[in-house]
């Protein structure tokens, strides 16, 4: 059964996840085009809640929660831009474990890991795609 919509869950809202926001939003129409459904931003998981990055959040769940984020139904889709080694990892894996698909801009995590990653994904039945 197709989905009505893909929920996509953010983890890390810095100057790239900033940018990947307003991408998503700016461009919802071609996205929705080429997907066939909506892709709509659900949740973003951050350390720092506080922090004005000057896009419109309204209807999009905001906290520090980045293992909520992973496991809440709505999300459906995992973007990981917080980088470093040990907590990307441990959320790629807890996300492919779930059969979420991973979106990853953390090319040295993949090299690092890479191995342990994509046999993950392949047990979780889960896609991951980096950039």
């Amino acid at each position: 059964m197709k989905k009505a919509e893909l929920g996509v869950g953010l983890v890390g809202f810095g100057t790239i996840g900033t940018g990947v926001v307003k991408v998503l939003q700016r461009n919802a129409d071609v996205i929705r085009g080429r997907l066939g459904v909506p892709l709509r931003l659900v949740r973003i998981a951050d350390l720092d809640v506080e922090r004005d990055r000057g896009v419109d959040l309204a209807g999009i769940r905001f906290d520090a929660d980045s293992n909520g984020l992973i496991d809440d139904p709505a999300v459906d889709l995992v973007v990981e831009l917080i980088g470093g080694y040990d907590t990307s990892r441990r959320l790629i894996l807890r996300a492919l474990e779930r059969g979420k698909p991973v979106v990853t801009a953390n090319k040295a995590l993949l090299a690092l890991h890479g191995k342990e990653i994509f046999e993950a994904a392949h047990r979780g039945g889960a896609d991951v795609a980096f950039e």
